[in-house]
């Protein structure tokens, strides 16, 4: 029987009705088994973790990833599997970060939420965390990765991205199929999935917070750029561009790109596009930031771009090194 630690960080999908006031509030995470007494089907034993205060998604940061990374390394010889309770919002960046500081991760952790609170008779809540638990609990297939459970579907967390407010199906994997889909039977597809380990597991305690994300458009001005150029300990920009990494060719944004870069700051270029894949030099409008040095973020999501560049500058002084681990695939995060 697996030990499975559920976390609750916030969000809606912890939210039930005062029975007095009528008014929504958190539930006691405590009591998991008096609220989805369904649980008690699944062989696993549950403890849970509850932040207090808890934290609303919209005002997740570093400090809240770190301390999630921490509480799962200090916890990860007691558990077999982790799943975290969060809010939509800011989901699929928590999850690009734990990828990233999560090394040699042999254990699921899995990030789930939901669109209508717990107490909500419609809401998905339910069928969320037990899907969740229940594949972080599975014997046969164990999942060695940072996942975003949602609306009957397992994906990657590095590769999704939230597209809906409204529906349940309010993530996207635009790049990389789900690992798996929940319906009669839960069905796996092994051949996605990362492979186990060899090394062993070591979580990274740091990040940098001097990032931003510039996204491309056609109002852009010489006086934005150089009002980014001139943002105190830049060290970082996530810049989204067009298509397959077009940028305007006009000599006030190329020059700014390049007074920015010769200042030492990485800048790693990713789509907008919600599917797809940059290619630096494919058109023209792309070879001059290529040529520059403009990192190529391939077919990375900005979220994971943006967890990925926090995770790499926060952690390696090199340079040579720097440019090396951004543009390659450390956790499934680019094809």
């Amino acid at each position: 029987m697996k030990n499975i630690l559920v976390i609750y960080t916030g969000g809606t999908i912890g939210m039930v009705k005062d029975s007095i006031t009528g008014a929504l509030k958190p539930f006691d995470m405590h009591k998991i088994y008096e609220v989805l007494p369904v649980l008690k089907k699944i062989d696993c034993n549950i403890e849970t973790y509850q932040c207090n205060p808890i934290i609303d998604s919209s005002d997740m940061n570093a400090d809240k990833w770190l301390l999630f990374a921490s509480l799962i390394r200090d916890n990860y010889a007691k558990y077999d599997g982790f799943v975290i309770l969060h809010g939509t919002d800011t989901m699929s960046y928590t999850a690009s970060a734990l990828s990233f500081l999560l090394k040699n991760l042999s254990k699921p952790v899995i990030i789930t939420g939901s669109q209508l609170p717990l107490g909500m008779i419609r809401t998905d809540g339910r069928d969320n965390i037990i899907s969740a638990v229940e594949i972080a609990a599975n014997n046969e297939i164990v999942i060695p990765e940072v996942c975003i459970f949602f609306d009957n579907k397992l994906y990657r967390g590095n590769r999704t991205t939230k597209i809906n407010a409204e529906y349940f199906e309010a993530f996207y994997s635009g790049n990389l199929p789900s690992l798996a889909k929940v319906g009669i039977n839960i069905s796996y597809k092994k051949h996605l999935i990362l492979p186990p380990p060899e090394e062993e597991f070591f979580v990274y305690d740091k990040l940098c917070r001097d990032v931003i994300i510039m996204k491309i458009h056609p109002a852009i001005s010489k006086e934005y750029l150089d009002a980014v150029s001139n943002i105190p300990n830049l060290k970082g920009i996530v810049m989204e561009t067009y298509g397959s990494g077009n940028a305007p060719t006009k000599d006030f944004f190329l020059q700014g790109i390049k007074r920015m870069i010769d200042k030492g700051v990485m800048i790693m270029n990713v789509t907008q596009c919600k599917a797809g894949s940059v290619e630096m030099g494919h058109y023209q409008a792309s070879c001059d930031l290529r040529d520059m040095g403009v990192i190529s973020g391939k077919d990375i999501t900005t979220e994971a771009a943006l967890a990925k560049m926090m995770f790499v500058l926060g952690n390696f002084d090199d340079r040579n090194k720097q440019k090396e681990l951004a543009e390659s695939n450390l956790r499934g995060e680019i094809s």
